[in-house]
């Protein structure tokens, strides 16, 4: 992933209807959304959230298919892992990172 591309995706994820819409997203897995589905769970109506799937699919992170009469949406799971990767390709500049593993564990 190069700079340009990187900077499109986090774009589209830095607004919330998009951050919701994309979480949502992950969590529904392979299986996807319509967008019926993400308006009521999110309670956005239709339109505004059309706007959003368009901005998160022109961006890569969101890829759209035709079911019947259905669209369903669903994470680019790849291209997330990409983004990932690119944002932590040498996150401490070769040195040991400053956070041990067992102390970056959740305790909750």
């Amino acid at each position: 992933m190069d700079q340009s591309a990187a900077v499109q995706a986090l774009a589209a994820l830095a607004q919330s209807v998009r951050l919701r819409a994309f979480r949502a997203l992950v969590v529904s897995g392979k299986s996807g959304l319509t967008p019926g589905a993400i308006s009521d769970a999110l309670g956005v109506p239709a339109n505004t959230l059309s706007f959003h799937l368009k901005e998160l699919t022109h961006a890569g992170l969101v890829t759209q298919e035709r079911i019947s009469r259905n669209i369903v949406y669903r994470v680019d799971f790849e291209r997330m892992n990409v983004l990932l990767g690119y944002l932590t390709e040498n996150c401490c500049e070769g040195a040991a990172c400053a956070v041990e593993a067992k102390d970056a564990q959740c305790l909750c």
